[in-house]
């Protein structure tokens, strides 16, 4: 389980403002094996966290390449996984090794959006000289993807912007720190955000999620209701915000659990210029 808030401009007026501003938690067992984020691929284009899990090595649920493609993925909540359904995570690392363009992507996997476990998947071209696209595809709602117009958006474990009380308490937080951003150094705007992405308040009664999650949820129910789980061997692993200047320069955030203690976090940064 994941969430992830965003807003884009592809032609923001100032230009200290973000062409786009990403917040985001991995939520996941502790004992799952996976990498830090660091760059990967041929040349090294890639940046993103890897799965390591027996059988899904190589799958990733967010990442960002110099090249401007920007993927990430959410599981959707249901009572009942198929344990033979293939890994969703390489949904997003294929799309960060193609050259097909977000919406032709997300076309090819909503042909077979049918074989996977419930999820949603954005995909992003990031051009400084053409604009950004950024698409979306949830495989338990409309069939076809669908271009994002310009706005602010909030994505949990249903489909986009399904107006959970933790999605909308979260973007509530999300959208104050992005209104301070011009006025903010862009450390403290960093800080801001994981202050948001580390929110553990339950936002409860939730009918929603009880209804969608059924008795599966029950039982973390009161940790789950909040933007940060918090879980005696699940919850919240990873936190990434993503700036995306109008320039073209890109400043990804990670920090990130160390050794399955929710007490120790690991912060590192990496800053690269779109190539496009």
């Amino acid at each position: 389980m994941c969430i992830i808030f965003f807003k884009f401009d592809p032609h923001p007026v100032s230009r200290n403002a973000y062409r786009l501003i990403l917040a985001a938690n991995r939520d996941e067992f502790y004992h799952r094996p996976s990498k830090l984020a660091n760059f990967w691929g041929n040349n090294n284009e890639i940046l993103s966290g890897l799965d390591m899990e027996e059988g899904k090595e190589g799958g990733t649920w967010l990442g960002i390449s110099t090249r401007g493609k920007l993927a990430a993925i959410t599981n959707y909540l249901q009572p009942k996984l198929d344990l033979e359904a293939p890994g969703r995570g390489k949904l997003v690392a294929h799309f960060l090794t193609t050259d097909m363009d977000s919406l032709s992507y997300l076309k090819k996997v909503s042909a077979e959006g049918h074989l996977y476990n419930g999820f949603n998947l954005i995909a992003a071209d990031l051009s400084t000289e053409k604009g950004d696209v950024i698409c979306y595809y949830g495989n338990r709602g409309e069939p076809e993807p669908v271009v994002l117009e310009p706005g602010t958006y909030g994505l949990s474990n249903a489909l986009l912007e399904t107006p959970w009380k933790k999605l909308c308490f979260g973007k509530q937080l999300f959208l104050e720190a992005v209104e301070r951003c011009q006025a903010l150094p862009k450390e403290v705007l960093i800080t801001q955000l994981l202050d948001v992405l580390n929110n553990e308040e339950a936002q409860l009664p939730d009918p929603a999620i009880e209804d969608q999650g059924r008795e599966s949820v029950q039982p973390i129910l009161s940790k789950y209701a909040a933007v940060c789980v918090r879980c005696p061997d699940y919850g919240t692993r990873t936190n990434t915000v993503i700036l995306v200047d109008a320039d073209g320069h890109v400043t990804f955030t990670e920090r990130s659990m160390l050794d399955k203690d929710p007490s120790r976090w690991e912060t590192s940064t990496h800053e690269f210029r779109l190539q496009s």
